[in-house]
C-alpha cells in the first residue's frame, strides 16, 4: 500500500467512525452494528499504529483518553461565563419576562430550555477543531480539562464546518449509567452530579473514558452576527453538537413566530401557556433520562440581549427557574478531615445549622479536594445547601463569597490522625499508613456492622471504649481479649458481657461470603466478594495464591472485576499485615472457604430477570441486607435506587422519597408481609405444593 493510499483510507476510516458516533451517541440512531464498527476501529488503530505520522488530532481512536496525568492548567475564559438569576415560582417568572420587555420596549420571543443537573463546561473549537475544554471556573478564569472531555463520544472532535466558535453546555452522567456504576460499588455516590463532575477532574484520562459521560449544549458564541438564540441552537446542531430537543418557544401574542420552522419536538406557545408548561415539565421530569434541577429562560433576540447587558453576577436577558426542593441557605464554619478505614480522607464542612425537610443539618460532606474546587468554596462563605434525594446533605452552590478574604480551602498535607505525608491517588488522598489510629477504629466499625460481621453488641461506642482503654489494638484482638475483665467498668454488667461473647462466637460461624466483605478490602463489597466466589475463588488460600503471582489478568477475568478492583486486591493480599490479620483470624477460628454449592441449587429462581430495590426497615429483616440476599438467592437483582428499570420496591418503615417515585414510575410496592409470603409461597412451588 502506498503512502497516499494509507493517509487516505485513514482518512475515510476517521469520517465514517465519526459519522457512526454521531449518530449513535448524538441522534440515537446507529447506522451499523456494533461487531461492524468494532472491526473498522480496530482496523484504524492498527493502521495509526503502524502510521502514527498520519493520525489526525480528531481521531475517533483519541476517545479511550490516556494513561498520562494531568495538572489541569488555568485558562482564561475569552467569553462570560456568568451565574444566572433565579426564581422559584411561574409568577416571579411571569413578571421577570414582563419587566424585560418593558424594558426593551419590543415584543419579544423567550426560549426555556432544562436546566441540566451536572457540570458546566465551554468548548473552544478552533477551524472547527475542538482545542480546549475548560470548566466554568470563577467565570473568569477555569480549568483546561481537555483529554477528559476528548473521552466523551458526544462531544465533536471536528464540526461540520471549519469555523472557530465557543461553546456552553452541560455535562451529565445518564440515570440509567449511574444506577449501573453505584451498583458495582462498596461505597455508592451520592448523586449523579458528583459523579460526572468527579470524572471531569480525575487525572488520567483513560479513567474518565470509562464513565459514560453525556452533554447538552446551550449557548455557542460566534465572531460573525447570528440573528437570533433559536438560528444558534439550530446552527450547533448542524455542526454536530447534541442540544436538547425538549426546548419551548414562547411570545406574545403580537409575535408568535408563526413562520418559524422549529423541530417538531420543540413546543411553541405564547406567554399564557407557560405556566401549564412549567407545571408539566415538573411533573415529567422523574421519567427523564438524565437529572434537572429547573428551566432555563432566555430572551431569544440576540440585539436586546446587548442592550440589556449583564450585573456583575448574572445577565439580565435570562433567569433560571428553580424547581422547589428541600434546601437551606447557611454559612461554612470550618471545613474538617475524617479519615475512614482505608485511609481514604474527606472533607467535611461544619456549617451554621439549617432545617431542611425537617431534619437540621450542621454537617455536610464535601467529597475530595475536586469538590471543593468545582465549587469553588471557602471558609466563610454563604452556601446553598439542599437534601438530594431527601436524604444526603449536598453544598450546591456559593451564593456569596466570604469577605474575610479566606482562598478556596485545600486539603492538609499530612493525616490528622497520626501525621502521615497525604497521598492523592485519582480524585481522593490517602493516609498509608495502615497503624493509623483512625484506619485502625474504622476498620473495627465496619467489622462488627449489622451489614458485615454483625457482632451483636459491640456498637461504636463499645469499639471505641475498647480502643480507647488499650483492650484491643485490631480485629484480631476482637477474639482473644478475656471480656470478664471488664465487670468493673461502668455499663458492663454480667448480662452484657454474656451476650458480648455469645455475639464474638456467633461472628465465627459466618460464612466466607460474609468474612471477606468484612475484612475492610476497598472495592470488595458484598457483591464484589459474591462474584468472586461464584468464580471459583472459594477461599482464602485461591486469592492468597493469586497474589502471589502477581497477575491480575486471573481477576480481571471474573465479570464484573474491573482492573482497578483487581490491582488492589493484588496489592492488599500482597501486604505482609493483612496476610498476618488473616492468619490470625483463621486461627481463631473464621471461616475462610466456602463450600461448593450454589444458589439455584438450594433456591427457586423465582426473582430471576427481575430488579428490586430495598427501602425502610424491617422486623424479620434486620439489617435490611438480608432481604436484599434472600432476593439475589431466588435470581433477582437489587439496586440501590428506583429507575425506570425497576421492577419491584420492597419497603419497609420509613420509606421515604422512594415510595413516592415508585408510585410516579407504577412500580409494585411490596410489603413486608407480603414478601415473606412470596418466599414462602415460591419456594412451596418448586418442592411442588
Amino acid at each position: 500500500m502506498s503512502v497516499e493510499d494509507v493517509k487516505k483510507e485513514i482518512r475515510e476510516l476517521s469520517d465514517l467512525l465519526t459519522l457512526y458516533q454521531h449518530a449513535y451517541y448524538v441522534e440515537n440512531a446507529p447506522k451499523v452494528s456494533d461487531l461492524e464498527y468494532d472491526r473498522l476501529y480496530d482496523k484504524l488503530v492498527k493502521l495509526e499504529h503502524e502510521y502514527p505520522q498520519y493520525r489526525f488530532p480528531e481521531s475517533p481512536s483519541s476517545r479511550v483518553g490516556s494513561d498520562l496525568n494531568s495538572d489541569f492548567p488555568e485558562v482564561e475564559h475569552t467569553i462570560p461565563v456568568l451565574s444566572l438569576d433565579k426564581a422559584y415560582s411561574s409568577d416571579d417568572v411571569l413578571d421577570w419576562m414582563e419587566r424585560t420587555a418593558r424594558k426593551s420596549n419590543r415584543d419579544l420571543t423567550f426560549v426555556v430550555e432544562e436546566k441540566i443537573d451536572g457540570a458546566s463546561i465551554v468548548l473552544y473549537y478552533e477551524k472547527g477543531l475542538l482545542v480546549r475544554g475548560v470548566t466554568r471556573g470563577n467565570g473568569t478564569v477555569g480549568n483546561d480539562i481537555t483529554p477528559n472531555i476528548r473521552t466523551i463520544r458526544s462531544v465533536p472532535l471536528k464540526l461540520s464546518e471549519p469555523i472557530d466558535i465557543a461553546v456552553r453546555g452541560e455535562i451529565f452522567l445518564p440515570l440509567e449509567s449511574f444506577e449501573k456504576i453505584n451498583t458495582e460499588m462498596d461505597v455508592p455516590y451520592a448523586n449523579p452530579r458528583n459523579l460526572a463532575a468527579g470524572t471531569l477532574r480525575r487525572q488520567k484520562s483513560s479513567e474518565a473514558a470509562q464513565v459514560p459521560l453525556d452533554i447538552f449544549v446551550y449557548e455557542g458564541f460566534l465572531a460573525e452576527h447570528v440573528g437570533d438564540h433559536i438560528e444558534i441552537l439550530q446552527y450547533l446542531t448542524r455542526l454536530g453538537f447534541k442540544v436538547s430537543s425538549r426546548i419551548g418557544v414562547f411570545s406574545s401574542r403580537n409575535n408568535q413566530e408563526k413562520n418559524r420552522n422549529l423541530p417538531a419536538l420543540w413546543t411553541r406557545g405564547v406567554f399564557e401557556d407557560l405556566e401549564s408548561y412549567i407545571k408539566r415539565a415538573v411533573e415529567s421530569r422523574k421519567q427523564l433520562p438524565y437529572e434537572i434541577d429547573g428551566l432555563v429562560l432566555k430572551v431569544n433576540e440576540l440585539d436586546v440581549r446587548e442592550a440589556l447587558g449583564y450585573t456583575g453576577h448574572h445577565p439580565r436577558w435570562a433567569i433560571a427557574y428553580k424547581f422547589v426542593s428541600p434546601k437551606g441557605e447557611t454559612v461554612i464554619k470550618a471545613i474538617d478531615v475524617q479519615v475512614g478505614r482505608t485511609g481514604r480522607v474527606t472533607p467535611v464542612a461544619r456549617v451554621d445549622a439549617v432545617r431542611i425537610g425537617g431534619s437540621t443539618i450542621s454537617n455536610v460532606t464535601l467529597h475530595n479536594q475536586d469538590y471543593i474546587d468545582m465549587l469553588e468554596l471557602g471558609i466563610g462563605d454563604t452556601v446553598s445547601v439542599s437534601r438530594r434525594g431527601d436524604v444526603i446533605p449536598a453544598v450546591e452552590e456559593v451564593l456569596e463569597k466570604n469577605d474575610r478574604g479566606n482562598p478556596v480551602w485545600k486539603m492538609p498535607l499530612i493525616c490528622p490522625s497520626c501525621g502521615t505525608p497525604l497521598v492523592r491517588i485519582g480524585s481522593h488522598h490517602f493516609c498509608r499508613n495502615p497503624k493509623c489510629p483512625a484506619q485502625i477504629k474504622g476498620r473495627l466499625y465496619h467489622f462488627v456492622g449489622r451489614d458485615q460481621m454483625d457482632i451483636e453488641n459491640f456498637g461504636p461506642e463499645t469499639v471505641d471504649f475498647l480502643l480507647d482503654n488499650g483492650f484491643i489494638r485490631d480485629i484480631p484482638d476482637l477474639y482473644s481479649f478475656n471480656y470478664d475483665n471488664l465487670k468493673d467498668f461502668p455499663g458492663f454488667g454480667e448480662k452484657k458481657i454474656e451476650l458480648m461473647k455469645k455475639g464474638i462466637e456467633k461472628s465465627k460461624k459466618m460464612p466466607f461470603s460474609r468474612v471477606l466483605p468484612s475484612l475492610g478490602i476497598p472495592e470488595v463489597g458484598k457483591k464484589a466478594a459474591s462474584l468472586l466466589i461464584n468464580a471459583g475463588f472459594r477461599d482464602i488460600d485461591t486469592l492468597l495464591a493469586a497474589a502471589d503471582r502477581g497477575n491480575s489478568e486471573v481477576l480481571t477475568e471474573v465479570k464484573g472485576i474491573g482492573e482497578k478492583t483487581a490491582e488492589i486486591i493484588i496489592r492488599e493480599f500482597s501486604n505482609p499485615a493483612f496476610r498476618s490479620m488473616i492468619a490470625a483470624l483463621k486461627e481463631k477460628g473464621l471461616s475462610f472457604s466456602e463450600a461448593e454449592d450454589t444458589a439455584a441449587d438450594k433456591y427457586p429462581q423465582t426473582f430471576s430477570g427481575q430488579v428490586w430495590c430495598v427501602t425502610g426497615s424491617f422486623k424479620n429483616f434486620k439489617p435490611r441486607s438480608l432481604a436484599a440476599d434472600e432476593i439475589e438467592k431466588r435470581g433477582g437483582r437489587t439496586v440501590s435506587a428506583v429507575t425506570g428499570k425497576t421492577t419491584h420496591l420492597l419497603a419497609g418503615s420509613g420509606g421515604g422519597s422512594k415510595l413516592s417515585k415508585a408510585a410516579s414510575l407504577a412500580i409494585p410496592v411490596v410489603s413486608e408481609e407480603v414478601f415473606i409470603k412470596m418466599l414462602r409461597n415460591r419456594e412451596g412451588d418448586s418442592n411442588g405444593n
